[in-house]
């Protein structure tokens, strides 16, 4: 795989040098110019520590971009209009919502990718991201992925990135075999990003009889977002693939 001058390939054992401080001229840097792509589990994070019901986070601090071939959806996250693309969290002291950034926030500067094998097993590779302007390199911070993995708290955002595997790279979508309706574009949204909508449809007898007929496990997923979403992915998969689950 050919990958830009600035990136290479991180392998399990590599260890790299970074480390990101107030002390640095170019601190905050990262966070202006850039586009953000907003997972499920980062919407949740993000609406849960600003108080937010999903419709006011996906309204105040969302763009949409439509996938003109019939894709998924994509959510952004919007930047400040001040000349330099600010994120909208992003202040001279750092990050606003630093203990509830977003995995890809977390991440840097290592960047994941992570694919779903034939047998249902992920497979992930890593690769180092070295942007001109960053001074977080001239360190003798050192660093393996599975540390940095672990120093970032990233294992839950990573879990629930590898639980949507099958329902993002599903085989139709892959192979462009079905483009989404507009409809079933608006239950990707519902089931995995505007969780409260999701709470309320899931709550009606109408649905839990048929999908959640378990009181225990309802009442369960129905008291906690996380088991909310993860839930709304198995059902989403299974709604529009049901042939193939």
């Amino acid at each position: 795989m050919q990958f830009p001058d600035n990136v290479s390939r991180l392998c399990s054992g590599k260890r790299f040098s970074f480390a990101c401080h107030s002390g640095l001229s170019c601190y905050t840097e990262c966070c202006r110019e850039l586009e953000l792509v907003l997972a499920p589990y980062d919407v949740l994070r993000l609406r849960q520590v600003l108080q937010l019901t999903s419709t006011a986070f996906i309204d105040r601090y969302v763009v949409l971009e439509e996938d003109d071939r019939g894709g998924f959806p994509r959510l952004y996250l919007g930047m400040v209009d001040d000349g330099r693309a600010s994120c909208p969290f992003i202040s001279q002291e750092g990050c606003r919502v630093y203990e509830n950034r977003p995995g890809a926030c977390r991440a840097y500067p290592v960047g994941r990718g992570a694919t779903l094998a034939e047998d249902g097993t992920v497979r992930e590779m890593h690769v180092l991201v070295r942007e001109e302007h960053c001074r977080g390199f001239a360190t003798d911070t050192s660093h393996t992925v599975a540390g940095w993995s672990e120093n970032q708290g990233l294992a839950e955002y990573n879990r629930l990135k590898d639980e949507l595997l099958g329902l993002l790279y599903h085989e139709e979508i892959r192979r462009g075999a079905r483009p989404l309706t507009a409809e079933e574009k608006d239950l990707f949204l519902l089931a995995l990003y505007r969780l409260d909508e999701f709470g309320s449809m899931a709550a009606s007898p109408a649905f839990y009889n048929k999908y959640l007929p378990d009181r225990e496990e309802r009442e369960a997923i129905l008291a906690d977002d996380l088991l909310l979403l993860r839930f709304g992915i198995r059902w989403l998969t299974k709604h529009l693939f049901a042939a193939k689950t």
